[in-house]
């Protein structure tokens, strides 16, 4: 039964009562007593109202994890964090129905697809409670005279400022928290304001899986609580995930005392499509490319070039695909893709469909915001293929943010190389084929954190996801995460 009926069950963490903001283990208040409400987006309805922080909440959360990183927490083995680790998994596995609805409350995610990254959520958390336990330094021979012995130790970097953007709430927040935690840091949490139920609901089950309070502590806020978490002196690392602008902001908020900073931007990625690829494959998988999560997805493959011969039958059937995905209700199974997040988001992108039309493009499918009665108070857009593209075009070089896709002919490799390397972005990137010689030609060429091949998004805890260029540096998942929470120490010791 979907949320645009009004009998559909809420969550039980949907009580009417205000959510709080979690501060060394207590469920508070913000201090200057202020709430925002946090809206369904489908039909623009309040879901809860949520405590605003402010800097002075930003204060005590950061003295709370301080305390918790230099006291308690400091104390705990590898393999006391893991279990921790493990028991977490274990409570977000039980409550996972409760917490993928939040989602699609929240932020609008059809349930479908929440629904089914229970095995990614808890998949994030066991993997990470691995690697707790295996985290190590090195002996080194050196060139010393004399007995002189010298090795390395991994230390926690301390205290840690996960900011995260709304397009996943509760798998964003785990991709933050995990390492972290499985590092020895503590945390301070700050989910989006269009978004903060599922991340505010996984602060409870920290507590309930044993974390001791200080160690994860959520603030939901606006810009003005995130600015000071940035900057916060007692800081040690900030891990963000948002826009190439925010985050250039926190790269300047974070030289007051040196923070460690990683930082996952925004996209503009390439989807190559040659005349030889399996067409009936590639047509969903360029479409899903860029309709998954009603196109809000960082690395959606939004520029899609098509070789020239190919070219028309590959966007007409494109188009065609495009048309029978069902948009509306969330809740309901079926629903493919759900509203945008905000009347912000909406406004954004009908901008971006108008610009485009503007410039000479052609909308073969979409190209609209969906006005039906049903959908008329939700941020409801029709997936959208615009054909008639050049490269130099707004909707061809801005980050939309939305189900937008750009078709564009290339006529050889060499060219779509050059041109999908043309952007400021270098975050993902597909290629379509069954020449393999093309295939890696293009993974070598391309400047891009990851390269999909014969499919897109793939995505598991072991493999490293990150951009090159504005789309940012450092790396989440695999090992390699594991090294932007921790310090490495040279210890040497002269035995004679």
């Amino acid at each position: 039964m979907g949320i645009l009926n009004e009998q559909a069950v809420l969550p039980a963490f949907l009580d009417g009562k205000p959510k709080l903001l979690l501060i060394d283990g207590k469920l508070v208040p913000a201090k200057s007593g202020r709430t925002f409400k946090s809206i369904n987006p489908a039909t623009g309805k309040v879901l809860a109202e949520i405590a605003e922080a402010g800097p002075a909440d930003i204060d005590l959360a950061v003295a709370a994890a301080r305390r918790a990183f230099e006291g308690p927490w400091s104390k705990w083995k590898a393999f006391d964090r893991q279990a921790v680790l493990l028991k977490l998994a274990e409570l977000v596995d039980k409550h996972f129905d409760e917490l993928a609805m939040l989602d699609t409350l929240d932020m609008g995610g059809p349930i479908a697809g929440t629904a089914a990254k229970r095995k990614r959520a808890v998949g994030l958390l066991r993997f990470y409670a691995g690697l707790a336990t295996s985290t190590h330094g090195q002996t080194i021979e050196n060139s010393m005279a004399g007995e002189v012995f010298s090795y390395t130790v991994k230390e926690p970097v301390g205290v840690v400022a996960a900011i995260n953007p709304w397009n996943g709430p509760l798998g964003l927040a785990i991709w933050k928290l995990a390492p972290a935690l499985a590092c020895g840091c503590t945390v301070v949490l700050k989910p989006a304001e269009q978004a903060p139920l599922s991340p505010l609901r996984l602060g409870e089950l920290c507590l309930e899986a044993g974390i001791p309070p200080g160690v994860v502590n959520v603030v939901a806020g606006f810009g003005e609580a995130g600015a000071a978490l940035a900057a916060h002196p007692g800081v040690d690392k900030i891990a963000f995930t948002g826009s190439t602008e925010v985050g250039q902001h926190i790269i300047r908020a974070s030289a007051g005392n040196l923070k460690r900073v990683s930082l996952e931007l925004g996209g503009k990625s390439p989807n190559i499509v040659f005349a030889d690829a399996d067409l009936d494959a590639a047509v969903p998988g360029a479409a899903m490319a860029v309709f998954a999560n009603s196109g809000q997805i960082c690395s959606a493959g939004t520029r899609l070039f098509v070789e020239r011969k190919v070219h028309d039958e590959f966007v007409e059937k494109l188009a065609k695909f495009a048309k029978t995905l069902k948009v509306g209700d969330p809740l309901d199974p079926t629903t493919q893709l759900g509203p945008l997040v905000s009347d912000t988001q909406l406004e954004r992108v009908t901008g971006y469909l108008q610009r485009g039309k503007t410039d000479g493009a052609e909308a073969v499918a979409g190209g609209n915001r969906i006005t039906d009665a049903a959908l008329a108070e939700g941020y409801f857009v029709a997936p959208t293929v615009f054909s008639n593209v050049v490269d130099s075009m707004a909707i061809a070089r801005e980050e939309i943010f939305g189900p937008v896709i750009s078709a564009m002919p290339f006529d050889d490799i060499d060219e779509v190389i050059r041109r999908g390397n043309d952007t400021e972005y270098g975050l993902g990137s597909g290629v379509w084929t069954r020449n393999i010689n093309n295939a890696q030609k293009v993974a070598k060429g391309l400047r891009a954190g990851t390269v999909w091949i014969n499919c897109y998004q793939a995505m598991d805890p072991a493999v490293p996801f990150g951009g090159y260029k504005m789309s940012g540096y450092g790396r989440e998942s695999g090992t390699e995460h594991m090294d932007e929470f921790l310090q490495t120490k040279a210890v040497w010791i002269k035995t004679t």
